[in-house]
């Protein structure tokens, strides 16, 4: 594996340690070379086991497993590449059946396209733990979930952390996009890109990722990173990310969470 993948599974496993650590209610802990974080959110992408390394400690990740699945209904394990048979073994022996693909794309800073020439008129600002229920409520709009869904994700003291920053799109001064961008180790991670359905088709998801891009390379980042889903994918390429390598989720089947 690149020693550009290298470093962003390092960045990606510093900033979920780092988020897990600062919501209200969350819980971090390191075995080994595997990780665990849960945030209690709903979804099991925010409540993961993960070894990021060329070579999983199984022992690690079983124990750690165990801890989580105590915790949490909803929750995953996390490899890069595809699961070797012992991962899926232990995977299944704790009900984790379902695989997800989650594409890693990056970008050096210095090769990012961003849009000019823009008439753009929505506001995209920093908000910081004052306003994380407003945030809360418009990540949820955002992604379509049902109220409550993320709990107290976004609360607390999470976005006054350091190398952490929220941010709202308005327009008329109503919440219609979310963005976070974590920092860690010269690297910014975009997450949480979200745009409300009745504004989405106008360039808001752009908007709201340069906004995160201009303040990393602001402090120094010099590549940065992002899962995307197949419908992002067209956008990030467009403004010059490309896929560094393919993760894999395994959670519950639907039916079984």
């Amino acid at each position: 594996m690149s020693t550009t993948a290298d470093r962003l599974a390092t960045a990606y496993s510093d900033a979920i340690g780092t988020l897990s650590r600062v919501t209200p209610k969350g819980w971090y802990a390191e075995r080994g070379t595997a990780r665990a974080g849960v945030t209690h959110a709903a979804a099991a992408s925010l409540n993961g086991v993960f070894d990021l390394t060329s070579d999983p400690d199984l022992g690690s990740l079983d124990e750690l497993a165990t801890e989580v699945a105590r915790q949490v209904p909803h929750w995953s394990i996390i490899v890069r590449g595809e699961p070797s048979a012992g991962i899926v073994d232990l995977a299944a022996r704790h009900g984790l059946s379902e695989r997800s693909a989650l594409p890693l794309m990056a970008c050096a800073t210095d090769d990012i396209v961003f849009r000019t020439g823009s008439t753009q008129r929505t506001l995209v600002r920093r908000v910081g733990a004052a306003e994380s229920d407003t945030y809360t409520d418009a990540f949820t709009e955002s992604f379509e979930a049902p109220d409550g869904a993320f709990g107290s994700l976004m609360g607390g003291a999470v976005l006054d952390t350091d190398g952490v920053t929220g941010y709202l799109a308005e327009e008329s001064g109503r919440p219609v996009g979310t963005a976070l961008g974590m920092r860690t180790r010269g690297v910014v991670g975009v997450f949480n890109i979200g745009v409300v359905p009745s504004a989405r088709g106008r360039g808001l998801g752009r908007t709201l990722t340069e906004a995160v891009l201009r303040d990393g390379i602001a402090v120094g980042a010099d590549v940065a990173y992002l899962h995307t889903s197949p419908m992002g994918r067209p956008l990030y390429e467009s403004m010059g990310f490309a896929l560094v390598e393919t993760w894999t989720m395994l959670t519950p089947r639907p039916s079984e969470a």
